[in-house]
C-alpha cells in the first residue's frame, strides 16, 4: 500500500488540519516508510503466541470486601435505606425495564 499527495490532503481535510502543498509533499514519503514498517510486521509468524495487553504481567490488588457496621461512616444499614425506594426488590432497589 501506498499514499500519494491527494491522499495527504484527504486525511489532512479529515482530521482538520490545515497543510500547504510542501507540507503535504514532505509527509507523503513519512507515511509510505510507515505503512511499510506496518506491512513488515505482518509478516512476522505470530502463531502459537497469546495477545497482550502489557508486556510485563499485570494483577489488580483487591482490597478484602468488608462491610463496615458503623451507621455514620458505612454499611449495615440496608434496611434502612431501602425503606425509602419506591420499589425495593430482593433487597436491592427496583428500577423499571429500560430495554425490551
Amino acid at each position: 500500500m501506498s499514499v500519494d499527495s491527494k491522499t495527504v490532503k484527504k486525511i489532512a481535510s479529515l482530521a482538520r488540519i490545515q497543510m500547504d502543498d510542501a507540507e503535504v509533499e514532505a509527509l507523503v514519503p513519512e507515511l509510505n516508510n510507515i505503512l511499510g514498517w506496518v506491512e513488515q510486521l505482518g509478516e512476522v509468524d505470530v502463531t502459537g503466541v497469546e495477545p497482550m495487553t502489557a508486556v510485563i504481567p499485570n494483577t489488580l490488588r483487591l482490597r478484602d470486601d468488608v462491610i463496615n457496621a458503623d451507621p455514620l461512616t458505612g454499611g449495615g444499614v440496608r434496611d434502612k435505606v431501602l425503606a425509602n425506594a419506591p420499589a425495593p426488590e430482593h433487597g436491592f432497589f427496583g428500577v423499571p425495564k429500560v430495554i425490551e
